[in-house]
């Protein structure tokens, strides 16, 4: 069987890397023949996904040192077709590429704004004067090198492929660097009967057996649930109430946040991390409570953290 996987390119950035773990996995647990497909942002990788162009898409959603990867949780809740299969937490260390023979040489730093900004303090000491500049991902401007006063933040598996000069490495703020990273897909008919709020899935891409592998045989091995809502109005205890649905059980949450509806200043959309299985009877009691507190709920799955 055939599979492709869509993921943030060019070809060198760390979530191809991600990609490349999971196709690895994936080897060991089948005969599958996976293919990756490299696309210039986030929201294009997701999209080819969730219209059939491929099977699977690798997305960062979490780094340790900048938190969200806000387009990943924008693009999630715009589609409504796709569902988390896995989760993938990879190690992230950046380089200081450059053509350069000293810092002093650098005017202009490219990378993706998650690495810029994982590494500013180091920029600041360094390379204090250098214009950053923020890109598609960590090696869309690597060939922009062959101008000297010009470097780029990306991993230094993108220096070795692209046969380039790494001028500093680790530059990361923060030596305990990780990302987390989605493994999403169509909806899975296992989690058809949690799925609140949300529009059915579409014909899936995968088949059914497929999907089940993907999701480490069964929904009962899952681990976490995510899931998003919008409230009905700008409240007191418009947020109180769904948190307590969940406290009230003794469920907990490992990550929440808002982000903005984009129709009007002050109302948002809240994101969460449940570290439970959505099929359990205690998880799906909570869910269907929490109906009743919100405007919008959508489930974007159940799954296990690799």
């Amino acid at each position: 069987m055939k599979i492709s996987i869509a993921h943030l390119g060019p070809v060198g950035t760390n979530a191809e890397t991600a990609a490349l773990a999971y196709v690895q996995w994936l080897s060991q647990e089948t005969n599958w023949e996976c293919t990756l497909y490299p696309y210039a942002t986030i929201s294009q990788a997701l999209e080819a996904s969730a219209t059939g162009l491929v099977d699977l898409s690798v997305v960062p959603v979490e780094n340790s040192i900048e938190g969200s990867v806000t387009v990943t949780l924008d693009t999630l809740w715009r589609l409504d077709r796709l569902r988390i299969q896995h989760a993938l937490v990879l190690p992230i260390s950046h380089a200081l590429v450059s053509k350069a023979e000293s810092f002093n040489q650098i005017q202009k730093v490219y990378s993706h704004p998650q690495a810029l900004a994982q590494c500013q303090l180091w920029l600041g000491k360094f390379i204090p004067s250098a214009q950053l500049i923020p890109a598609n991902s960590t090696t869309e401007y690597l060939d922009y090198l062959e101008d000297t006063s010009v470097a780029v933040i990306s991993a230094p598996r993108a220096a070795q492929l692209y046969n380039l000069p790494v001028l500093a490495h680790p530059i990361n703020d923060y030596p305990d660097n990780y990302t987390r990273f989605w493994i999403l897909g169509k909806g899975v008919e296992e989690l058809d009967n949690v799925e609140i709020g949300v529009h059915p899935p579409s014909t899936k891409s995968i088949t059914k057996s497929a999907a089940k592998l993907i999701l480490d045989g069964s929904p009962s091995n899952c681990t976490h649930t995510s899931l998003a809502f919008s409230v009905p109005a700008n409240m007191p205890g418009a947020l109180v109430k769904p948190l307590q649905v969940f406290a009230s059980r003794g469920i907990n949450l490992s990550r929440i946040e808002s982000r903005p509806t984009k129709r009007s200043l002050g109302e948002y959309i809240f994101f969460m991390d449940v570290e439970a299985n959505a099929c359990h009877a205690v998880v799906r009691s909570a869910l269907e409570e929490l109906k009743t507190y919100t405007e919008t709920l959508k489930i974007f799955g159940c799954y296990s953290v690799m």
